[in-house]
């Protein structure tokens, strides 16, 4: 037991430590927000280009949120963390934001993606920056590794939140059950 324990405590350790970081460290307040924005302006100009109907859709929404997120997947175990900014359209104010994952399920791999969320109304927006929890399933396969490979990703339209996901790079073969935790930044808000 003790030969199978130390190996599994390295792999959580190295896989907590790679899914927190966020390439923000040593940086200044400023120039973390600043990177945050740049990383929501590329997501979303990849999305456009993409689907350009979510464009008007983001436009005419109480407001919508943009998330980097690394995941691992270890064998039945996945975790990921992540930075993004929730927009407010209403008052255009900016609300940076974390997030944490944990998961269980069959799966192998890492895998870096982005996050849209799209708020259709103020309930959903609200509740969102309340509470910030949420639980749900995913299968996927991803393989993919700068401009080359495959990725599929989904649209999911949930309690009057409609979420994109894009796939950056990353292997991945997952099907799990994960709960999300997202929360507002103090040190940047």
């Amino acid at each position: 037991m003790k030969r199978l324990r130390e190996p599994l405590l390295l792999v959580l350790i190295l896989s907590l430590s790679a899914c927190t970081a966020t390439g923000l460290d040593g940086r200044s307040t400023e120039e973390r927000r600043q990177a945050i924005l740049d990383m929501r302006q590329e997501v979303l100009t990849e999305l456009y280009n993409i689907k350009p109907d979510t464009q008007l859709q983001i436009g005419n929404a109480s407001g919508y949120a943009v998330f980097a997120n690394a995941n691992i997947n270890v064998v039945v175990a996945s975790f990921g963390g992540g930075v993004g900014v929730v927009h407010d359209n209403n008052d255009s104010r900016d609300i940076f934001m974390r997030m944490g994952e944990v998961g269980l399920g069959l799966g192998a791999g890492v895998k870096d993606f982005r996050a849209v969320f799209v708020f259709h109304d103020d309930h959903a927006l609200d509740r969102f920056l309340d509470v910030g929890i949420a639980v749900g399933g995913q299968a996927d396969a991803a393989v993919k590794a700068g401009d080359l490979g495959a990725a599929v990703g989904g649209e999911a339209i949930v309690d009057n939140v409609t979420v994109y996901q894009l796939t950056q790079s990353g292997l991945a073969l997952q099907a799990t059950v994960k709960g999300t935790r997202y929360w507002q930044d103090a040190r940047l808000n």
